[in-house]
């Protein structure tokens, strides 16, 4: 039975390096996989799924209004996929997660997500509050804060290196505009203390 699948860190955990390597090794063997991420996420041109460490692929772009179901379906009656992968889910609407648990549960193919928990506040991203409720299996990808702890939360920081404290839920950016931080020091650096 296929399963939905939802893998969550903080930034840096490398999400998008696990999802390609994943890609790589249903390709590697023969099968037709699927990729997916968010259209607003525009920091690659050409190659809309981008590792830090170097590695990218070519994936579909899913909007607000994209039928999830209908798009995977279409493609996987022209060529059966193996697997659909989706970055960026953290912007899939509630509607598309579900569409998504469709898609594993009559379409029969796994579907795996990858994305952040959380925003630049603490608060869950409406999309990764639907996969935590309803996915088959959780799995929570670890990055590391700067004192060697858990990274479990994103600090949004302007162009001076000083904390976010207010904004637009969706802001993207990288390294310049997030640290991955664990709970202690996103509370610190949130509250104006020095780290320690």
């Amino acid at each position: 039975m296929a399963k939905l699948y939802f893998y969550y860190a903080s930034m840096n955990a490398g999400k998008s390096t696990t999802l390609l390597q994943a890609a790589f090794n249903y390709r590697e063997r023969g099968m037709a996989t699927m990729l997916w991420t968010a259209a607003l996420d525009d920091r690659s041109p050409g190659r809309p799924i981008a590792s830090r460490i170097g590695l990218e692929a070519d994936a579909h772009l899913f909007a607000a209004e994209t039928d999830m179901w209908g798009a995977i379906m279409a493609a996987h009656a022209v060529e059966p996929l193996a697997c659909v992968l989706v970055d960026e889910a953290q912007f899939l609407s509630p509607d598309q997660v579900w569409q998504l648990a469709r898609v594993a549960d009559e379409g029969g193919i796994p579907v795996l997500c990858y994305g952040l928990r959380t925003d630049f506040q603490g608060a869950l991203f409406p999309g990764s509050a639907v996969l935590l409720g309803i996915a088959d299996a959780l799995v929570e990808l670890k990055a590391v804060c700067h004192c060697g702890r858990k990274a479990t939360m994103n600090l949004r920081v302007d162009e001076h290196g000083a904390a976010v404290k207010a904004g637009a839920q969706t802001e993207i950016g990288g390294n310049d505009r997030y640290v991955a931080l664990c709970r202690r020091h996103f509370s610190h650096a949130l509250a104006g203390k020095l780290a320690g």
